[in-house]
């Protein structure tokens, strides 16, 4: 990771990125609780651990990486992220979403209020991601 990279995740867990990825961890662990739900518990913790530390990483489909699809690339995939959305994605879209808005007012929060925006997109679709470096 850059120094620009460290800096800027710091920033981050500063201005609202812990709690979020705060989100994410109890989204993880209520589905981790149900058994059923334990395909979403483990990429709502990635995604915690991508939440908490942006910068220097990106979310991309599994597939561009590996060339290979799976169940969770497939359509077993969309009907996961389905019930996912239904679930757990459209709060923690939401919660994104409003600390985007809150962060956007000001001219240092706007590069963060971005990132908020792409978690928001995440938040809504997250199976078949992986987190690569950026």
């Amino acid at each position: 990771m850059t120094p620009v990279s460290i800096l800027l995740n710091i920033l981050w867990i500063l201005i609202g990125g812990a709690w979020m990825a705060f989100g994410w961890v109890i989204a993880a662990v209520i589905m981790a609780v149900t058994i059923i739900g334990l395909p979403w518990a483990r990429a709502a913790f990635n995604i915690a651990v991508y939440t908490l530390l942006p910068f220097g990483s990106r979310a991309v489909n599994r597939y561009d990486v590996t060339g290979v699809e799976d169940i969770g690339t497939g359509p077993l995939g969309v009907i996961g992220n389905i019930i996912w959305f239904v679930l757990a994605g459209w709060w923690l879209a939401l919660g994104h979403l409003l600390t985007a808005l809150v962060l956007a007012v000001t001219i240092i929060g706007i590069p963060f209020a971005w990132a908020h925006l792409k978690l928001a997109g995440i938040a809504l679709w997250p199976i078949g991601k992986v987190i690569v470096p950026a």
